[in-house]
């Protein structure tokens, strides 16, 4: 059973003990009043009857007083008990209807009562007439004793009819009074023990229970309180967690953007750089067709110098072609050096070899300039220049390898630049994505702190709402 059936259940017995202990009661008490009633009843029947006798003889008194003294004055007891004798009797009528024997008394009575106020009125009209003797005779006879006597008599037996109902009835209001008592202190006692009982029911079902509950509230409420101050501690932590995080974030995007940036700039630089490269082969392309040109001139001479030495007598001729060919070897000379110039660093090579190639012209132009003066010293003058074409052929050979190598050096750039560019547009690519994916990462993180701030918002709340539980646990503990 719980408490929703104990209360009711307890508290209608006790109800339902208590109002037939008050029907018993009331009806004790109605049937107490009753006979109350009755024994007041009997008492004012007593009194009416010795009134009525009183009446009588203070009549009779003042017939006396009147035949003594023949004043009027003294007629009056006799003048007030004969208006009132007739409302006398109806009244007591009245209050004894309920006994026919006692009315048939008082009827006996009521003649009694007539007869001696006749013969009293009688006495007084005598008195009156000045028949003092007839009067005497009246008085000394015994007819107004006789009949007095009667009405005594007569009084006596319904006074003692009342006394007897007066006995019976209070005996019955004294039962009635001991049955209203014991209703009374049987329904008292049976209230007091069923609601000892009820008490005892409710404390053991109920109170007992509740008191238990409400200290595993409380119990509960406290640790609850304990653990959500935990939870709300840790939630302002990762609150401030979130909060340096999002900071560390945002300048993880600033320098991501930067990267972004820098990316971008190192690919339009990778790519400015693959151009120079571009343009750095072709120039080593044109520098490798022109010193394939020497090398053709470097062979034509040698042919030239050995045809030299078997046509001395051609030399005019032959100086006039080795002329010509030193100024053009002047001139493409100085265009490897404009061009070695042009390379840099990758072509100071060539304008070492632009440089002997210079000198060698000019030797060449100097030597055809003298060489109608030196025909006597052209033996020497050829070995040499068979020695010195020969090492420039060397030279020329030696360039051409460097440039060949250069080739193949702007051509691995070229790859090499190409790759970057491609690895630096790949990086600018990921570094996008990677600043919209922090651009993510902070929006959630700002969530994220928005969430813990609420969420320690709400484990605050619940910390106050497990403080009320927890109060209402010790008023309802106090309450049981």
């Amino acid at each position: 059973m719980n408490i929703k059936q104990i209360l009711p259940l307890g508290f209608g017995v006790i109800i339902l003990i208590v109002s037939l202990s008050s029907l018993i009661t009331l009806n004790s008490t109605s049937t107490l009043k009753e006979s109350s009633d009755w024994v007041a009843h009997t008492y004012q029947v007593q009194s009416m009857l010795r009134g009525l006798e009183k009446s009588l003889v203070d009549a009779e008194t003042g017939q006396r007083g009147f035949i003594i003294t023949g004043e009027d004055e003294f007629l009056e007891p006799y003048n007030q008990t004969e208006q009132n004798l007739d409302d006398d009797f109806d009244q007591l009528s009245d209050e004894i209807s309920d006994n026919p024997e006692q009315l048939e008394r008082l009827a006996k009575l009521e003649e009694l009562a007539q007869e001696k106020l006749a013969e009293l009125q009688q006495t007084i009209n005598l008195k009156k007439a000045g028949q003092d003797e007839i009067v005497l005779n009246i008085v000394l006879s015994s007819q107004g004793k006789q009949i007095m006597d009667n009405i005594r008599i007569k009084l006596a037996e319904m006074i003692a009819v009342e006394s007897d109902l007066l006995s019976q009835r209070q005996e019955r209001t004294q039962l009635d009074y001991q049955l209203v008592n014991l209703v009374s202190w049987i329904g008292l006692i049976t209230i007091f023990i069923v609601g000892l009982l009820v008490l005892l029911l409710i404390n053991k079902l109920a109170i007992q229970p509740i008191n238990t509950v409400a200290n595993t509230i409380a119990i509960s409420a406290h640790e609850i309180a304990t653990a959500i101050e935990q939870q709300e501690r840790t939630a302002l932590g990762q609150a401030a967690s979130v909060n340096t995080t999002t900071t560390t974030m945002d300048e993880l995007e600033a320098s991501s953007r930067q990267s972004a940036e820098q990316a971008d700039a190192a690919s339009d630089q990778a790519q400015l750089a693959l151009q120079a490269a571009e343009n750095g082969n072709r120039t080593v392309s044109q520098t490798l067709e022109g010193m394939d040109q020497v090398t053709q001139s470097v062979k034509e001479i040698a042919d030239k110098i050995t045809r030299l030495s078997e046509r001395t007598n051609q030399i005019g001729n032959i100086s006039l072609i080795v002329s010509n060919l030193a100024s053009q070897t002047n001139m493409l000379a100085l265009n490897a050096a404009v061009e070695a110039v042009r390379a840099g660093e990758q072509g100071r090579g060539f304008s070492i070899v632009a440089s002997e190639i210079q000198k060698l012209a000019d030797k060449s132009k100097k030597s055809t300039e003298e060489i109608n003066t030196l025909v006597d010293e052209i033996q020497n003058s050829i070995r040499s220049t068979v020695m010195a074409a020969d090492e420039g052929k060397k030279t020329v050979n030696w360039s051409m390898s460097m440039t060949q190598n250069t080739t193949q050096a702007f051509v691995g750039i070229t790859d090499t630049i190409n790759t970057v560019v491609m690895y630096n547009q790949q990086i600018s690519l990921n570094v996008q994505q990677e600043v919209i994916a922090i651009k993510q990462v902070v929006e959630a993180m700002e969530s994220i702190n928005q969430g813990a701030k609420e969420t320690a918002l709400g484990i605050r709340q619940t910390r106050i709402g497990t403080e009320n539980l927890k109060q209402v646990a010790e008023q309802l503990k106090t309450i049981v």
